[in-house]
């Protein structure tokens, strides 16, 4: 696992040897930094914007973002030894001052407004394929208003599943990886 693109270009990431977590395939995050970066339906500029990476295991993908010059990250996971690996991570580039970490389940976390002090303008949700709990979660992303008017929300999902997604989230792209899916959305105004 490496950064693809930016001023960490090439470097390696710290990656837990168990399988508790699963990372996102770097194949897949330059398909998606490649749809924020050249898509006409998404238009989304990385730099200087401000970042919530829910479920995000080691930070592979908050940490590109960091890479490619986003303002800053909070990352939330309430897997212990993933939250070790993602601040070896941090650490190993110096990133501190540009991130946050909430240790936590990802709908608590929300349910209990920890997450308050700003908007963000790309919320990256990568929860395990078997939870059940997306619409719950786009919703809580809704009332907590978490997304900025212009943000997007980009889920990633097991390609066979079939999540039923609340009707004011408007799908803008949908890419199949392998066994992933990649959804990027918006809130309808």
């Amino acid at each position: 696992m490496r950064i693809i693109s930016g001023k960490l270009k090439g470097s390696s990431l710290y990656m837990p040897k168990n399988k508790t977590t699963r990372p996102l395939k770097d194949i897949v995050r330059e398909s998606v930094f490649n749809l924020l970066k050249h898509s006409n339906k998404i238009s989304f500029k990385i730099e200087k914007s401000h970042i919530l990476d829910l479920y995000s295991g080691t930070g592979s993908f908050g940490l590109e973002c960091l890479s490619r010059q986003a303002q800053n990250v909070y990352f939330v996971e309430k897997e212990r030894n993933a939250v070790e690996f993602l601040e070896k991570n941090i650490g190993k580039f110096q990133l501190n001052n540009k991130t946050k970490i909430f240790i936590s389940d990802v709908l608590k976390i929300i349910e209990q407004k920890k997450i308050t002090e700003k908007k963000f303008d790309l919320i990256f949700c990568d929860p395990p394929f078997e939870n059940s709990n997306i619409n719950k979660l786009i919703e809580l992303i809704e009332n907590n208003n978490l997304l900025k008017k212009t943000g997007i929300i980009i889920l990633h999902r097991n390609k066979a599943t079939n999540d039923k997604l609340p009707e004011y989230f408007n799908i803008v792209e949908e890419r199949i990886y392998g066994i992933s899916k990649i959804i990027f959305g918006k809130f309808l105004t």
